[in-house]
């Protein structure tokens, strides 16, 4: 194996996947020896982004602690496997570091690293810590963090680096305001039912305002057909609607404002793009951790909240009506966020990664 093996343990969604390839696509350009790896799930979708990527892949049988029942028996089952399996790819592969990103699945493999004495890092992308994340910080070397009020969770080890997204975002210039308002609207690379629905129920409500409005919409790919019908009956047929944009960077480009969910990857996409946003947590995010990444951009004024509980269609279309109308607004927003947002999160986080081997 190559002496600057570095292995990368996450996975289970596109918010500990897309991180993890941001800073090893900086690793490699810094150091084309780096050899790097990803321990993950084993899900499909999981391992066709790995393996596209170029990095090598290993599949970890592993599920969630949390749970009920007899999912809790099964995760506490597979356990002592997956702690067998990661000593077992540590001793073949040797790393020279080990990086966390905060899913279950990086558990096992960060903790016996740091008892093998092997340098080892996580990255935290929400505001609240996931539960792997607090349960390993009294063993890893460093943590990254995407917000200043994570810090004090990481008890002197955490950095402020941010979270680090696909190029294309930094790279947005700011819109120049015109007479139309374009909304973007997504909910993940999977879509939300919810926010299909929400919107859909709203644009009854906003027919006088139509000409005023364009409207991009990704819809996850089962409720495409339905939501297309539903803008063709409302008459905004001239919406975009489509299971999935890959040149998500581009809609962006486009959009006054954004109506989407709070995950980290979102969160740190709106902040690299300096996008202004109606944000509608997911409601069940594992420990309301979507609610706790929504407050911290409406904190420093650069987004509104509409938690689920609180939807109307009425209650959407007055924010829509306000940015219509206080366009302005929406630009203040944005410069707040270009005063908030971290630059070069990936290169900075590869410098550390260096450092922590010895390489600074």
């Amino acid at each position: 194996m190559s002496a600057k093996a570095i292995i990368i343990s996450g996975g289970g969604t596109g918010g500990h996947i897309y991180p993890a390839l941001a800073v090893g696509r900086k690793l490699r350009e810094r150091d084309p020896a780096v050899a790097l790896t990803f321990v993950g799930t084993g899900r499909d979708v999981e391992r066709k982004i790995i393996e596209q990527s170029g990095l090598g892949f290993i599949p970890l049988r592993i599920e969630g602690l949390k749970g009920k029942g007899l999912k809790a028996v099964k995760s506490l089952f597979l356990l002592p496997f997956s702690f067998f399996k990661s000593l077992a790819i540590l001793r073949r592969l040797k790393p020279r570091l080990v990086i966390g990103t905060g899913s279950y699945s990086s558990g096992p493999i960060v903790l016996l690293a740091s008892l093998k004495k092997i340098p080892t890092l996580i990255l935290e992308q929400n505001v609240h810590p996931s539960l792997t994340n607090r349960l390993l910080r009294r063993w890893v070397r460093k943590a990254v963090v995407a917000f200043e009020a994570t810090l004090p969770a990481f008890q002197g080890k955490g950095l402020l680096l941010g979270n680090p997204v696909r190029e294309d975002f930094y790279g947005l210039k700011p819109k120049e305001r015109e007479r139309k308002l374009t909304l973007l609207i997504f909910g993940g690379s999977q879509g939300s039912r919810f926010l299909n629905r929400a919107v859909t129920s709203t644009l009854p409500l906003l027919r006088e305002e139509k000409e005023r409005l364009v409207i991009i919409h990704q819809t996850g790919t089962e409720d495409a057909a339905w939501v297309q019908k539903c803008y063709d009956e409302s008459g905004f047929g001239n919406a975009t609607v489509a299971p999935y944009f890959h040149n998500m960077a581009d809609c962006f480009g486009k959009a006054d404002l954004i109506i989407c969910r709070a995950g980290a990857t979102t969160i740190a996409e709106l902040m690299a793009g300096r996008k202004a946003a109606v944000l509608v947590p997911f409601a069940g995010a594992t420990e309301n951790h979507q609610t706790w990444n929504a407050q911290e951009l409406e904190r420093i004024g650069a987004a509104d909240i509409v938690l689920e509980t609180e939807f109307s269609p009425e209650l959407l279309a007055r924010k829509i009506r306000h940015f219509l109308n206080n366009i302005d607004e929406i630009t203040a927003r944005e410069k707040k966020l270009a005063a908030w947002s971290l630059s070069r999160p990936a290169e900075k986080i590869a410098d550390l990664c260096f450092e922590l081997m010895g390489e600074d």
